[in-house]
Parts: structure tokens; sequence; C-alpha cells
């Protein structure tokens, strides 16, 4: 991307830059701190150095910015909002960064710092002797009665002592320009992965000035992170090396990208709650080759989903057992559960005490200043005062439900009180004063406002920053030098992603060397290469098989549809024999629903259902067609966003868009999924044909861009299996229907099986049944052939993980050679049909035994513990 970036030979000179900057951006809001002019007007030091290096005209901010947002599209960098029911949204960020200069960042990282180190030590207390409630430091119904204080862990010490491995503070900037806390987040905080994105992004975009204002690095923050929590994992693995992995509630959360590209970026596993099982007090990761131990987990779940059977019973997203495997000291989790309840903002107002009487030093850096309504004396005295204040929930909101409540939505449960009217404030006094318990307030704040490009102006908007505070594991903490900036969409306003909001690149100068490590390793010993041959999940394994066969099903649907289409553009009017075959197949692979008339006898009633269930993505009407498989291949590839590349994403992601697209075009009036199509099949013939073009690109990347491990292997055990059903019904419906007894069905079994070409240039014209069998049967070298199928077959099975003598017992279910029987069997006139008929039932039955065992086998793992766990 840099390299396309040159375009200009003679650099604009920095002062003409610097006063175009200003000339173009209108001074911040009045009483807002303006981080682009000083009070003077002149630009403040970091945006003067900034100018001096960007070495071209303001306008070409604009074509960096389409650069930046192709970036994220390739990428597939994207963010999702709660309660939108369309297709993840790309993520949103600004092209100029915001810039912290070194002697104000020094500031922000010794208070985070000590911030860290204070909740830390609350936590100990509160899970421990708990002297800060007996002496009222803390309100005891503000920690018992909050929702997050886990009572189950009450004496239970995690390893260290660390409850808190990575933390988030949420801070804004006055009108004075000094900086407040307004939140903070302890269970699961997110925007580490975006925080890196964005990094990667704007420094490519402003290589001269990323490197010549000194923006120091974030790779060895990670680094820290990761080693940390592997060294306090050490002491649960016993002789082995710990082994870690990211937990996350799955791919509808929306910030599931940060977890794949977190995942990718430390190189952990990405796993769902689903993946992990908890046997002998013990947490393991369900893969392909069996159970494989866990030893710590960086978790994005939030506390009440992890465990269903003491927490949050209806859970669907968390590993039952959890919690007894962290009493009995078996598995690190960072961050420790049982810590949500310091995120409530009540807590701030005690902060400045404690940080006196556990730490011997005054808070460093303030919160907003915070008042608990719970305290009779404080709503008394803040109550008339309420219209300067924002309003919080003490305790999670009740109407909160589903996971990862942080999700970057800092005043989403906000209620701003100058914004509203007379009636509404009095309604809150008297809300607030039925619960009082339940409310805290904080002063209301006007938030710094940064620069951000707007199509050729810089607007200044409200910016909020979270930073983050990292565990050594060791007592202290180190804070990331950047962070995740996120600004309102309008000049003043809520600062919140779920509210539509943007974010910035943070860089923070720093006056000393810049920290030049790197996560990719420098000298690699063959551990290490052992150590990267990571074993497949099983859901991950379970997504490539069903990748597999919905790609198949698809593309064998694909192909009836355009048999049908042909049929009908034919001169030649349909043998009632193939429309019998065709209409049997197209209810056995869900392209029209049960009890729709045949193509003999009603074949206008038979289209017109083909045809509404074709974009049909949920089968409302009964039948799973094409854009059903389409949507299903989308969700697989989504779960599997670690895996597959941006490129492969897109591919498939395109092949369901542009089907319907093609679809509701054609439909008349105006185009919604549920629009009817032309009543004439042969109208979407270039849909059709499109969609052909996609899917064999979306093979051939399932094919030949994949590594080979297991994971790849069962995808293609899926695909096969799922062709070997396939193929075999498709023969056994021509056979029944008296089909290839006449040339029209002939022909139309060739073109379904894709073998027309083959055929023909073998044996001509010669429309014989030992020909036929003898191509889609037993020709080992025709990929749709059964017998190449089931060769390929017993070659995948056979090459993954052995799991005892099942392996061999799956192999048992298939012939040991060919499909059972020779040519001069399948063609004894003694023996009629009875031959191909009852080869067909035992490949169909073969078929459908080996997809359910081999989910049973890698990842259902419903076998005894002694015979799961590897070595």
């Amino acid at each position: 991307m840099s390299s396309s970036l040159q375009l200009f030979d003679d650099p604009v000179p920095a002062p003409q830059v610097a006063q175009d900057l200003l000339r173009r951006a209108r001074p911040a809001d009045g009483g807002h701190h303006d981080e682009l002019r000083e009070e003077d007007g002149s630009l403040r030091a970091p945006w003067r150095q900034f100018a001096a290096h960007l070495g071209a005209p303001l306008d070409d901010l604009e074509r960096r910015r389409e650069l930046l947002s192709r970036q994220i599209r390739e990428d597939g960098v994207t963010y999702n909002v709660y309660g939108d029911a369309g297709p993840s949204r790309p993520w949103s960020l600004d092209v100029l960064p915001r810039i912290v200069d070194a002697q104000e960042w020094r500031a922000l990282e010794r208070g985070v710092a000590q911030r860290a180190r204070l909740l830390n030590e609350i936590l100990l207390d509160c899970y421990g002797e708990q002297a800060l409630l007996q002496r009222a430091m803390l309100p005891a119904a503000l920690v018992l009665g909050h929702p997050g204080y886990t009572r189950a862990l009450h004496g239970v010490r995690p390893p260290g002592d660390v409850y808190l491995h990575v933390m988030a503070f949420d801070l804004v900037r006055g009108p004075d320009g000094a900086w407040w806390v307004v939140s903070q987040r302890t269970q699961a905080p997110s925007g580490l992965g975006y925080v890196m994105q964005n990094r990667l992004i704007v420094s490519r975009l402003f290589p001269e000035a990323y490197r010549q204002m000194s923006v120091q690095h974030l790779a060895g923050s990670y680094r820290r992170m990761v080693d940390n929590v592997s060294r306090l994992a050490a002491a649960c693995s016993g002789q082995e090396a710990p082994r870690l992995a990211l937990l996350t509630p799955g791919p509808f959360n929306e910030t599931y990208f940060e977890h794949a590209y977190l995942a990718r970026y430390l190189g952990l596993p990405l796993v769902e709650g689903g993946d992990l099982v908890v046997r002998d007090e013990r947490v393991f990761l369900k893969t392909v080759q069996g159970l494989e131990p866990i030893h710590g987990l960086l978790r994005r779940l939030d506390d009440d989903f992890c465990d269903p059977l003491e927490l949050r019973a209806d859970s669907t997203l968390g590993v039952p057992g959890l919690m007894q495997a962290v009493r009995a000291g078996n598995v690190v989790l960072a961050n420790a559960l049982g810590t949500g309840f310091v995120e409530s903002p009540a807590i701030h107002g005690f902060l400045p005490a404690l940080s006196e009487h556990l730490l011997g030093e005054p808070l460093a850096l303030p919160s907003l200043p915070t008042w608990w309504c719970g305290e009779a004396a404080v709503w008394g005295a803040v109550q008339d005062e309420l219209v300067e204040h924002v309003i919080r929930p003490s305790f999670p909101l009740q109407a909160t439900v589903g996971f990862g409540h942080d999700a970057l939505r800092a005043g989403a449960d906000a209620v701003v009180a100058r914004t509203l009217t007379e009636p509404q404030l009095a309604a809150w006094r008297d809300r607030i004063s039925r619960r009082p318990a339940d409310y805290t307030l904080q002063r209301f704040q006007p938030y710094a406002q940064t620069p951000v490009w707007d199509g050729g102006v810089v607007r200044m908007r409200s910016a909020s920053l979270r930073v983050y505070a990292l565990a050594d594991g060791e007592g202290g903490w180190h804070v990331l030098p950047g962070g995740m900036t996120r600004i309102a969409t309008r000049d003043s306003g809520p600062v919140s992603m779920q509210l539509g909001g943007s974010s910035l690149d943070t860089w923070v100068l720093t006056e000393g060397p810049v920290d030049t490590f790197s996560m990719l390793s420098r000298g690699l010993r063959l551990d290490d290469l052992v150590q990267r041959q990571r074993p497949v999940a099983s859901r991950t394994a379970e997504n490539l098989f069903w990748m597999g066969r919905y790609t198949e099903r698809a593309e064998l649907q694909l192909r009836l549809v355009q048999a049908l289409v042909d049929l009908r553009a034919s001169d030649d009017d349909p043998h009632p024999a193939s429309l019998l075959a065709l209409s049997a197949l197209f209810h056995s692979n869900g392209l029209v629903p049960s009890g729709v008339p045949d193509l003999v006898k009603s074949p206008r009633v038979f289209e017109r259902a083909v045809l509404d269930a074709l974009q049909d993505e949920q089968a409302g009407g009964g039948a799973y067609s094409i854009g059903f498989n389409l949507a299903a291949i989308e969700r697989a590839a989504q779960a599997l966003r670690e895996r597959l590349s941006p490129a492969h994403g897109r591919l498939l992601r395109q092949m369901r868009e542009d089907f319907q697209q093609q679809l509701a075009a054609m439909a008349p009036g105006e185009p919604t999924s549920g629009t009817p199509l032309p009543s004439d099949p042969s109208a979407i013939q270039d849909a059709l044909d499109h969609l052909a073009t996609l899917l064999s690109a979306a093979t051939g990347a399932q094919s030949d861009r994949m590594t080979r491990d297991a994971g790849w292997r069962l995808l293609t055990v899926g695909r096969l299996t799922e062709r070997l059903v396939a193929h075999t019904g498709m023969l056994k419906a021509f056979w029944e229907a008296g089909a290839l007894n006449q040339p029209q069905g002939f022909d139309l079994l060739l073109d379904l099986f894709d073998s027309a070409i083959t055929f023909r240039a073998r044996f001509q014209r010669r429309l014989e049944t030992p020909a036929l069998l003898a191509l889609l049967v037993l020709d080992e070298a025709n990929p749709r052939a059964l017998a190449c199928v089931l060769r390929r077959l017993r070659t995948e099975i056979g090459k993954l993980p052995a799991r005892g003598m099942e392996t061999a017992d799956l192999l048992a279910l298939l012939p040991h050679q060919g499909v059972g029987l020779g040519l001069p069997e399948l063609c004894d006139p003694a023996r009629g049909d009875d031959a191909v008929m009852g080869m067909l039932n035992r490949l169909l039955d073969a078929g459908w035994r080996l997809s359910d065992e081999v989910g049973r086998l890698y990842f259902a793992h419903a076998e005894p513990n002694d015979a799961m766990v590897s070595a």
C-alpha cells in the first residue's frame, strides 16, 4: 500500500500544509478542549510535526482515505451493531490519527498503571478477608449485591494473585485539557484487535510521519500479555509447555472480527465454549486428534455466560464445569471470573480513599466526580443538581441480554440529564428516589474535540480514549502505548461505536528509542516448529466438513436447475421418464417442498415452486434450495474467519449476494427477496451461469489454496460424502424411472454427472447401459464416477488422525475396492436390475452412515475419557 502513496516528486512545504490544515479546520465548539490548536490559534506541536512530514497537499488525504476503505474491505474488518439483522458492517476508521505527546503520555501511563494495581488489590480483598467491607470503605450492598460478584469464588486466589491480566480504561479530556477516567472494563475488555488493525492500516498511509515522529510501537505489549498468561499457566501444565487459547462468544458477536484477528496475531487457537470440555476438573479442547489440554484462556466472554452449571443457566456459550476447574487451580483465566462488580460506575466515588488506604498514595488519575445514590446523604445533596450530571446504572441493566455487553458501548447505557425536558427530569428524580442504589451520577464533562477528515474538510469531533493496562505477572502493570480512540458521529454527542461512531489510530510519541519488537520470532527452534502445527479444533473441522457438503450440494442443485432450464428450451418434447426422474431428484435434493405435483402431472406448478424456492435463504416454504445452501456456506465461512483468507471469504459472500441481487433484479415491480420471479425458468439462465463460475472458483480455492491438514481432509471428506450420496441418488432415480431406456434421459444423466464430453469421446453415440456404467460407476479416473469418489474417500479417511480402531471402522463402511462389484456382475442379465439397485442402495446407506460416524468420532467426542485424551 505504501508504495502507491509516492505520487508527489516535489514535497509540499510544511508551512503550507500547516496553514491549509488550520484554514480547513474550524475551532472546537465552545466549552470543549481543542486538540488541534493552541489557545492562540496556532497548531499544537504534534500536529506541526505531522504537517511537516505529510509531504503532500492536504487534499491527498481523500485518496488515502479511499485506500484505507479498500484495505478494510479487503481485510474483511467488520463490526456488528446490536439489533442489526443485516450483514456485518465494515469497521469505521478515520484516516487521521490522534496524537498524544510523550510528556502527556507519561502522566497517563503512571495513572493507569496505578489504577490497575488498585483494582487488583480491591479484588484480592473482596474475595479474601473483606476488610474493606468490614470497615465500610466499600458498601457491602455495592459489592455483594452486584451480580458481578461471584460468591462461589470467595476464598479462591488466582495464580500469581492476578485477577486482572487486561484492563481497559475509558478516558476523556475536559475543557481545561485535564484527563479524567469515565469507566473501566475488567471482565473481557474489547478493542485490542481493532487497535492493532488500526495501527497496521494507518501507519502504512503515513510511513514518513510515523517513522520520523517516533511513534511507539505496540507489538511488544501484546507479547508481554501472552507471556504473562503463559508463565502463570505453567503451574497448571506440569512438565509440558502450557497451552493457551482465546475464548470467543462466536461469530454472532459484534466484535467477532477482532477475536479472530487477535487469535491469529497472537498465534492462539480461537475457541468457542462448545469447543471446550471439562474432565476431571481440567479443561480440554476438542480436536480431531482427541482432547488436548488447555491451561490458559484469554476470554472475550463475559462472566455470566462462562459456565451454565454455576452462572447463567441459559447460556449456550460457556463451558460446563469451568468454575470447578478454576477452583481446582487447573486453568488460568485472563481475566479471572468475578471481576464484573468493579466495572460499576459507583466504585469510582470510593477510589480516592481506597488508593490512600491500600497503596498509601493519592490517586494520580482522577475519575469524573461520581456519587452513588445508594447513600442517602449523597442523593439528598445532588438531586437538585441532577441536570448537571450523567445518570448511569450502578448494576448491569436487566434489559441487557446476550453477550459481550462491553463491546465498545461506553455511553450507550447513560442518560445525559441536560438533554432531558423538565417533565423527564422530574420522572428521573422520582425513579432514582424509589431505588437510589440502582443509580450513580457522574458530573457531565464536555469531551475534548480532535480533528477528523471529512471529504475535503477537517471537522472537530468529540473523542474518548480507551487505554489498556496489561499485567506483568510480578505485581506490576504495563500500559499499551496507544489505544482505541472513539469519536462521535456529530460535533458533540455520545461517543459509542454502537451508536454509529468511528475510531482513530492513537499515536503515542516517545522521547526515547522506539520498541522494535516484532511478534515474528527471530530464531525458530525445532520445538517451535512442532508447536506451530497446532491440532484442528473439532468445531473448526465440523464447519469445514459442512462447508464442503454445502458447496457440493449447491453445485448439484445448480446443475439440476440448469437441466430443467435446458429441458424447457429444447425443441424435443420432454420424455415422461426423464421428467419423473428429475422430479424425484428435485424433491430429494430440497429444490421443491414436499407435496408439489411432479413435472408430468403439473409442469407449470412444479416450475413455479422451483423458482419461488431458489432465493429463499430461510427455507420458509419447506424447500432447502440454492439460496439456503449459499447462506449456509457463508455462515460456515464466517465461523472460519481465523482460517480462511480474506479473498476466500469475500468470494463465498459474493456468491450469495450476487445470486440474490440478480434474481431480485429480474423480479417484476419493487425488487425484494419475496417477489416472484418470471414464470419462464430460462429467464434466470444468466444468474445460474454466473453462480456456476463463482462456485467453480470456490471449489478451486478449497482444493488448491488451503493447507492439507486434518481440517482440509475433513472438508474434502464432506464434499466427497455429499457427492457419493448425490450421484448415487441421481443414478438410482434415473434407473428406477426407466429414463435410461431413451436418448434424452441418457444424455440428461451424463450432463448431471458432468461427463457428456468424456462419454462421447470414448463411445461416440453408443447409448448403451454397459458403457454408461463403465464411465459413471466404475471409472476411477472420472472424478464424478462413484468408484473414483470412493477411492478418494478411502485415501482421505486413511490420512485422518488415528483414533484407535475407529478410523478403520470408517473405512469398513465402504467397499474395500471400487464399488464392490465389477462390470460383469452389474451387467449380468440373469440378475437383471437387482445387482445395480443393490449396489446403489448399499452405497447410499454407506454414505449416510459415514456422515454420522465422522460426526460422532471427530466432532461429538462421546467416547470414554481415556479413549479421547491425546498424549
